[in-house]
């Protein structure tokens, strides 16, 4: 059965990778809004085309703005219990574990040009990668902790929903919105972490969420999103 999806989005299934295929709908000029989604028993993949009309270095926002939709769906529909945070890369954690992670493409790598698309999507694992969890205890899955009554259909169309939420938001207000919402889901502010090659302490993120990380010396370095670009499939 097809998902449901909000106005201005439209879903397609694929079988599996649906972050290559959504950048090749986008590359071949689809229009924006679509959702090219898998859920297979083990993995749930959902990727969206965007084409916010403003700098790559102000459209990335929409890598964390997904980020923040993600943790509402899921938020919304698992047990009370489950926590759900964002590290500034991408990568999610389910109660405290690495649980999946979202990643990012665009037509463009200049920050200063406008892209003609970017593409954010997710991929979660569902089921656990054996049987013997204790091996691997910073990996999860969401059957694992306590999410395997949340349904992938459910979960992908709830994630348009929040996500679309957000996007009208940042169009209306600005990223502030989205900052706030943001931070206050981060996980690794204020710890040691490495990131593009430089080791120090995670700072907090600036107006277009790039990473302000200080060094041993004292020199803080701005790592901005664009730094998480994949290369297009």
């Amino acid at each position: 059965m097809a998902l449901t999806f909000p106005p201005m989005m439209q879903g397609q299934p694929v079988d599996e990778d649906a972050f290559t295929e959504a950048q090749r709908q986008a590359t071949l000029g689809c229009d924006a809004g679509l959702i090219t989604y898998g859920t297979r028993a083990d993995v749930i993949e959902a990727a969206l085309i965007l084409s916010p009309e403003v700098p790559l270095s102000k459209a990335m926002a929409m890598l964390p703005l997904c980020a923040v939709g993600f943790q509402n769906a899921l938020g919304a529909l698992a047990p009370p219990e489950v926590s759900v945070h964002l590290e500034w890369d991408g990568k999610l954690r389910v109660n405290g574990a690495s649980c999946g992670a979202f990643d990012v493409a665009a037509s463009t790598d200049d920050p200063n040009a406008e892209p003609d698309w970017i593409v954010v999507g997710f991929r979660v694992p569902f089921l656990p990668e054996s049987d013997e969890m204790g091996h691997t205890p910073d990996r999860t899955a969401l059957a694992a902790e306590g999410c395997a009554d949340v349904a992938p259909d459910q979960l992908i169309e709830s994630w348009a929903r929040h996500t679309l939420h957000w996007i009208n938001r940042w169009e209306t207000d600005g990223p502030r919105g989205v900052h706030t919402e943001w931070r206050g889901l981060s996980h690794g502010i204020g710890e040691d972490v490495t990131q593009s090659g430089l080791k120090g302490t995670f700072m907090g993120i600036d107006e277009d969420f790039g990473m302000l990380l200080k060094d041993e010396n004292g020199q803080t370095h701005l790592l901005p999103l664009t730094t998480l670009l994949k290369g297009q499939a």
